[in-house]
């Protein structure tokens, strides 16, 4: 893929600006057609995955920058396939991928933001994120009793807590953003329809019954109140220092894509380039060289 097809692919998915910003706008079935060939999809992902892989290695060579990348979707939209795909032949040494459930106790006693402070990814390392500080907006939203087991100070449980919580969201991805974390987040929309599909299809195969639980289908029943929440992240959070791309979901070949054209094109745009060594550096190199070649077989 050029690099002006693939500037046009992600500035269609881009949200660097939440004012205007409207969930219904986008498409959960796009598929970029007049960009992207499905027939390509698997060639194209493949060069995607090498060229991470060569980036993240400048990364880690280089141990200045650090590149986070958040995962937020609703139940089979596929963010383990497609963390799995695109992490794909990237060393893992340099890749640290964490998932975050429900808050344990002692999560509960620090504030929102303190277990995912502790999975930052260090510099020269990614860092996956499959859900995040971002469930406090979201499923906290939906599901306000959630507040209670966080034992708050009873006056600062208001109306106001989400904007509260958003604001410290921005500022904490502002503050990360100037200390060299390079940061990607990704909404993966799936479509209602796509995802009964899915789940149906987790029914009917017993090899994937394990993938399915009775809370998915409570959960489906709140959808719209899932959909308002997002909305309301997406728009409050949205900044060129820290983008949301919302990366239609229903055809999986397609995120993963998105996804990985988006994490290259943002090492890339670092103009990352291999540690210069220092005049001493290279003559004990040097040496070293010469000592191996002398050494008798």
């Amino acid at each position: 893929m050029s690099f002006k097809q693939s500037q046009k692919l992600l500035d269609r998915y881009r949200i660097t600006d939440g004012e205007k910003f409207r969930l219904k706008d986008h498409d959960p079935g796009d598929a970029a057609a007049d960009l992207v060939d499905h027939r390509d999809s698997e060639a194209l992902l493949q060069q995607g995955v090498q060229r991470l892989s060569d980036l993240q290695a400048l990364l880690y060579a280089q141990q200045s920058w650090s590149l986070l990348s958040v995962f937020q979707a609703m139940d089979a939209a596929g963010k383990d396939g497609t963390i799995k795909h695109v992490m794909t032949g990237v060393n893992p040494q340099g890749v640290e991928v964490t998932s975050f459930k429900v808050p344990g106790p002692e999560a509960l006693e620090h504030d929102f933001l303190w277990r995912v402070t502790l999975r930052l990814p260090r510099r020269g390392s990614i860092g996956i994120f499959n859900r995040s500080h971002y469930e406090e907006v979201l499923v906290a939203r939906v599901h306000p009793d959630i507040l209670e087991r966080q034992r708050l100070p009873e006056s600062l449980v208001t109306q106001k807590i989400w904007d509260h919580r958003l604001q410290d969201i921005a500022a904490f991805e502002r503050h990360l953003a100037r200390q060299g974390t390079i940061i990607l987040k990704f909404f993966l929309n799936v479509s209602r329809q796509e995802q009964k599909r899915r789940f149906i299809e987790r029914l009917d195969q017993p090899e994937k019954n394990w993938k399915f639980s009775g809370a998915d289908v409570a959960e489906r029943e709140r959808w719209d109140d899932y959909m308002t929440a997002y909305e309301a992240a997406i728009a409050a959070t949205a900044s060129e220092h820290a983008p949301w791309f919302v990366v239609p979901a229903d055809h999986k070949w397609f995120t993963r894509l998105v996804v990985v054209e988006a994490m290259v094109e943002a090492l890339d745009a670092l103009n990352l380039k291999p540690p210069v060594m220092s005049p001493a550096e290279q003559e004990r190199l040097k040496e070293a060289k010469l000592q191996l070649d002398a050494e008798k077989e």
